[in-house]
């Protein structure tokens, strides 16, 4: 009778996130003035649908089939995570006024969406990250109040630079080596990704330089910096997040400068790049062997996306039913590929739904980013989401094997307690952001009255 539940439980969670994006995306239609939409109605029900599928998949992990009972433990952990994305989600639209309803939204449902699935997979895992978010939260709450202390933090552009490469170098003292890469900081048992802290460090540098005109001198100082952050990072074996970085870099200078030469000359000088490092690091070349043809070394490198696509494959349009796939059959399941056991269970056409989710997030990011009107709300907006946006294509573009893998984690899904909190304040920065432009607006438009 149960497993009757989960295989109903399948077309419950495909009719919730339809909905959800569907809601989400006529929201996003009015917000550009091409609809008519209540947007108290949709918000509400946006919510709603969080909760049903909060419910809905504690009810069925939280089942004992053995004693035909539910665990209350796992109850517990289900109804506080549920109290508290309900009670931060009024409080965030409480402090940050006039913010983007739409992105808190989206956020809450993909963090949600993380924390069943690490429920699923490794219950002490999905309570540290729970942990983790509080603390993300807590956190966000404060930068209304640090922005108004500190208006003008662009002055500090030397010091956001010189803690990136302090952060960064930190590791060659204190990192480990964990899969392949040494980017992880311990500190008994605490343990954190310092790349992760720089991404938000790094973006604040480029928005203080570009916020201003600058000249070749400055332009080459600035590209060298960035150069030597990604360059540290190739050589921790973090592709990953140099790839990111890079990224990040070449999207603000063409937002700062509107240069379509120098983009393409970057975009050259990085293809030239990724050829040399394809000959000096023998990772990359496993990795792009891999992403060829993974059947070819099954036992090796092709394991992990061997996995993956099978996961992926089996789980068909509607999944396989939650608790009913085999995810923990994949490596480094709860990182790196939680896009595909989040497929393997939800169904391919949660999958898409979820990918729709983020796509609807980093528009609203670029909006806001678009119309501000201040230069350096602008560019840090824009950094911010591009930064996200090319984080999530990377993941599950390896994924998928629709390009070469590399290791990072899926915003807000994947576990990870620096990448997590991170993720939380950057959305707090585009929500006051948000915010603080609306508040202009309907100034001028009382001082035009």
């Amino acid at each position: 009778m149960f497993d009757l539940f989960i295989k109903f439980s399948s077309y419950l969670f495909v009719l919730y996130i339809v909905l959800f994006l569907y809601n989400g995306i006529a929201l996003a239609l009015d917000y550009a003035g091409l609809t008519k939409q209540s947007h108290t109605h949709a918000v509400f029900t946006g919510r709603t649908l969080i909760v049903f599928m909060h419910i809905t998949a504690f009810l069925i992990l939280s089942y004992n089939r053995e004693t035909f009972a539910y665990n209350k433990d796992i109850l517990i952990i289900g109804t506080l995570a549920l109290a508290f994305i309900m009670v931060v989600n009024y409080l965030a639209n409480l402090i940050y006024k006039d913010s983007c309803p739409l992105v808190w939204n989206c956020v809450f449902f993909l963090l949600d969406v993380g924390i069943i699935m690490l429920q699923r997979l490794n219950p002490a895992l999905a309570f540290k990250q729970l942990i983790w978010i509080m603390l993300g939260f807590f956190l966000a709450m404060w930068i209304p109040v640090v922005l108004k202390l500190i208006p003008r933090f662009e002055a500090f552009e030397i010091m956001y630079i010189g803690l990136s490469f302090a952060l960064i170098l930190s590791t060659l003292v204190l990192g480990r080596k964990e899969y392949g890469s040494t980017n992880w900081i311990y500190i008994g048992s605490f343990s954190f990704q310092p790349s992760e802290i720089v991404k938000f460090l790094f973006v604040f540098y480029l928005a203080s330089v570009f916020r201003k005109k600058i000249d070749l001198k400055e332009l080459l100082i600035t590209g060298g910096l960035s150069a030597g952050i990604v360059v540290l990072l190739v050589f921790q074996k973090d592709l990953g997040s140099a790839l990111i970085f890079f990224l990040t870099y070449m999207t603000m200078l063409y937002t700062a400068t509107s240069n379509e030469m120098l983009f393409v000359g970057g975009i050259g000088v990085a293809s030239m790049a990724s050829v040399v490092a394809y000959k000096l690091f023998s990772h990359v070349r496993v990795r792009v062997s891999a992403w060829k043809n993974p059947w070819a070394d099954v036992d090796s490198g092709g394991y992990q996306i061997v996995q993956s696509l099978f996961a992926i494959g089996s789980g068909g349009i509607l999944g396989s039913g939650l608790t009913k796939g085999m995810p923990l059959s994949i490596p480094v399941v709860s990182k790196d590929f939680i896009f595909a056991a989040v497929c393997e269970e939800f169904g391919t056409i949660f999958g898409i739904c979820v990918v729709g989710i983020f796509i609807l997030l980093f528009a609203r990011g670029f909006s806001i980013a678009f119309n501000s009107k201040r230069r350096y709300y602008s560019l840090i907006a824009a950094g911010f989401t591009a930064m996200m946006a090319f984080q999530t294509f990377l993941i599950i573009g390896g994924v998928i094997k629709l390009i070469p893998l590399t290791g990072v984690t899926l915003p807000f899904i994947s576990y990870g307690g620096s990448s997590v909190v991170v993720s939380i304040l950057t959305i707090g920065i585009l929500q006051w952001f948000c915010g603080w432009q609306h508040t202009l607006d309907e100034e001028e438009g009382t001082d035009n009255e």
